[in-house]
């Protein structure tokens, strides 16, 4: 009789459990419309771009120079209004500008990973930062990132709460920053310490 009702008390408990679990699932969180739909996102988006945009400037133009400076090699009659030196010295300009187009091409696929790398660490903070919000709200566990699901109920989809608290957040910072008049380091500074070292 004694066993009969601790196995029911077992039962019982294993019941509350199971339930008071249900009633805390994790909240899911698309991590790919946070970056695309979010404030934050297409800030760190614009400037990944304009990263990306300077490098291949860079690129563009030392390929442009080069292509002006081969045309000149192949105009005889330019090369014979040349004097030696002249012609000493476009050829050390080739020479140069090939160089400076090696480094370039050589650097742009890192400084592009660092670039998305910074991108993807600040947008995780923003998107945990966020999340911790909602789960608040919401009395959930924890939430996690869509891709780790191989499936998961649509209801328990957070994405669109979680990129309005995002955008909550983005307009604080943005206030804060202005009456501050300060900031964190932003993306442009990987540009403009990795362009020098590229230069």
């Amino acid at each position: 009789m004694l066993a009969k009702k601790s196995l029911l008390w077992v039962l019982a408990a294993c019941g509350i459990a199971t339930a008071a679990s249900a009633a805390q699932a994790p909240g899911v969180v698309n991590f790919t419309t946070c970056i695309t739909d979010s404030k934050f996102g297409q800030k760190e988006q614009e400037n990944f771009e304009g990263i990306r945009k300077q490098l291949a400037s860079m690129i563009e133009d030392t390929e442009k120079e080069l292509k002006e400076i081969a045309d000149k090699f192949g105009d005889t009659e330019y090369l014979d209004s040349l004097s030696p030196k002249a012609e000493e010295d476009l050829k050390a300009r080739y020479q140069n500008l090939n160089e400076d187009l090696g480094r370039y091409q050589g650097q742009f696929y890192q400084i592009m990973q660092q670039a998305n790398m910074q991108l993807v660490q600040k947008m995780s903070a923003q998107i945990a930062r966020a999340s911790e919000k909602v789960v608040e709200d919401k009395g959930l566990s924890f939430v996690i990132n869509r891709e780790a699901c191989f499936y998961y109920k649509p209801e328990l989809d957070l994405t669109e709460l979680v990129i309005a608290e995002m955008d909550k957040n983005y307009e604080i910072d943005s206030k804060k920053k202005v009456s501050d008049n300060s900031d964190t380091i932003p993306m442009e500074a990987l540009d403009n310490s990795s362009l020098k070292n590229a230069g």
